[in-house]
């Protein structure tokens, strides 16, 4: 059973397990949240282009009293600028919203060869790492094939994809497991499902938690990075204590047994090819 689930570390990269996302947080709501994220120990905070919140992002973490320096930041660039110049330019427009010189993992929000080859978008991904205006590079919301193909193109370091009790990722997690790679689970709590779950709350009340602390523990009892997300600052600091207790072995299989494929993003104007898990 695993013992230290605050790190993800891989040959590539280290990082702090627990995350906060930012994903559908108004500006207001993100400046608010993030702040007091860092107040309580978050040190990885994940935004992106498409969420028009960089910039309160940014703020929160220049006001805050944490250094730059111990924050995990990263942003994504959008499909529709996948082009190598608009990679390039779309970037440089993100590190001017964050205030940063640097990211520390950028990533290519969804699958985008309608826009342009795989191969030239990450080419201009890591021309990027390798100018130091991104620290690592990985992809969002590949399906298994797409991203064995990535891994064969760059030195990408995750997939984030929809990952929570009700949505396996077998295929994902054994071709990040077969590259050195890991997953950064978004919507690990299927926008709020998990609180009424009989199960979980069943296993949180073992435990002295809620289905939400059960739920990020369990991600992160298998080797996962979670980022769950709040608009409720109130609410910021429960959801990261995962760290006082430990799941048995009982425990977790009676959470995979939850699994039934239910996607809850899946834009139907990208069509992405999904794994049946």
């Amino acid at each position: 059973m695993t013992t230290d689930v605050t790190t993800i570390e891989t040959p590539r990269i280290q990082l702090p397990a627990l995350g906060f996302g930012t994903f559908q947080l108004d500006p207001d709501d993100t400046y608010r949240c993030v702040t007091a994220a860092l107040e309580v120990g978050y040190r990885h905070i994940d935004t992106a282009q498409m969420y028009r919140n960089e910039e309160a992002v940014g703020r929160a973490i220049d006001d805050s009293p944490v250094d730059r320096d111990e924050v995990f930041l990263t942003t994504k660039v959008p499909p529709d600028a996948a082009a190598p110049t608009d990679v390039e330019r779309t970037h440089k427009e993100s590190l001017q919203r964050l205030g940063v010189d640097h990211v520390d993992l950028l990533l290519l929000h969804w699958p985008s060869e309608h826009v342009a080859p795989l191969e030239a978008t990450l080419e201009a991904f890591t021309d990027l790492r390798e100018r130091e205006m991104t620290r690592h590079i990985g992809v969002s919301n590949f399906p298994s094939a797409m991203l064995q193909r990535a891994f064969d193109l760059a030195l990408i370091v995750t997939d984030q994809v929809e990952h929570h009790p009700y949505l396996a990722v077998d295929r994902i997690i054994e071709v990040l497991d077969a590259n050195d790679g890991f997953l950064t689970a978004y919507c690990p709590l299927a926008q709020g499902a998990v609180l009424d779950d009989p199960v979980l709350v069943d296993i949180g009340q073992a435990h002295g938690v809620g289905p939400v602390q059960v739920t990020v523990r369990w991600l992160l009892q298998r080797g996962i990075s979670a980022i769950p997300r709040t608009s409720k600052p109130e609410r910021v600091a429960s959801n990261a204590d995962v760290f006082g207790f430990e799941l048995d072995a009982d425990e977790m299989a009676r959470i995979d047994g939850l699994r039934r494929g239910q996607r809850l993003i899946d834009p139907a104007s990208l069509q992405v090819p999904w794994d049946e898990d």
